[in-house]
């Protein structure tokens, strides 16, 4: 099979690396952090590295295509300083970058979520501009254009009490981008920038991992095993369970949501030292939250009775 991406050696699997990112010993060198977020096909991305050589740049995507095509430009540009993450923009800056040590973060046409009930999902709101301002170095700057001026209006609005000056301009095409060229053909001549400089700083700590607390249960029952979902601000949905009779061992499927950080794992209930071990199973990429700490207890409760 061909690989897409040609070379891994950008990608950062942060669910398995060091939190907060150690990104001197990532790049090898101390250099000012400039952040994309949602670099589509890298193009851009790509672009900046190599007209700034003396700067190291963290894209950051969610979805793997976008990762495979970004990959696939690093490695034939031969650029050395761009790392790559798949994550959501909120979880990242919360959790892989520490307060000012970003110099500058921009984002080309992201999605303005057109819809009402989508609103929510728009990034740059007032929550998330706090968020960006603590991670920004002082004097640090944040740049974002968009075709879609209610998208404008609403980030103005948000940029209220975040700690930035934030200056709007209407401006011709100039970044080359695939929706920029697609917007273009579809007749707009005119896109929006929007400018924010840290003029004061906002303290938001690191969000840190929390220690898990597994259990264990003296008696277990898989036909009786019946694990309730919770919903609200932490969500846990079980979607499967299996169980194997030759090994005694049971896996759960979890998915656990909290604060926008969205995870898929298995729970594992194993014979161990005569008892039934609850605990996350070997092999599963997850942050140990609150809400995995919930599912845990869910699951506990379950193989008990209760």
């Amino acid at each position: 099979m061909r690989r897409r991406y040609l070379s891994l050696q950008p990608f950062i699997p942060w669910m398995h690396s060091e939190r907060p990112i150690d990104w001197r010993r990532r790049f090898g060198r101390e250099a000012p952090i400039i952040v994309e977020i949602g670099f589509g096909n890298g193009a851009y991305l790509v672009r900046q590295a190599q007209e700034q050589p003396e700067r190291d740049f963290v894209g950051i995507e969610l979805e793997w295509p976008s990762v495979q095509r970004g990959l696939r430009r690093i490695a034939q540009a031969g650029v050395s300083n761009v790392r790559i993450l798949q994550v959501d923009a909120r979880v990242a800056f919360e959790r892989l970058f520490t307060p000012r040590s970003v110099h500058h973060i921009y984002s080309l046409f992201p999605c303005p979520w057109r819809k009402e009930k989508h609103i929510k999902h728009r990034l740059f709101g007032h929550g998330f501009l706090k968020l960006l301002n603590s991670r920004l170095v002082d004097g640090g700057t944040i740049h974002v254009v968009t075709d879609y001026e209610p998208y404008v209006e609403w980030i103005v609005e948000q940029a209220q009490g975040t700690g930035f000056d934030l200056r709007v301009e209407r401006i011709p095409p100039r970044y080359g981008t695939k929706y920029e060229r697609k917007w273009l053909e579809q007749g707009q001549a005119h896109f929006f920038e929007l400018w924010f400089a840290k003029e004061t700083h906002v303290d938001i700590p690191l969000k840190e991992d929390i220690p898990l607390k597994t259990y264990r249960v003296a008696r277990f029952d898989p036909k009786r095993f019946q694990p309730k979902e919770t919903r609200g601000d932490i969500t846990v949905v079980f979607k499967a369970f299996l169980y194997d009779p030759e090994r005694q061992t049971g896996m759960v499927r979890v998915v656990a949501v909290e604060e926008g950080l969205t995870q898929d794992f298995w729970i594992e209930i194993t014979p161990h030292k005569g008892q039934w071990a609850i605990r996350p199973a070997p092999g599963c990429g997850f942050v140990p939250t609150v809400a995995v700490q919930r599912a845990l207890d869910l699951v506990y409760e379950a193989a008990r009775g209760e």
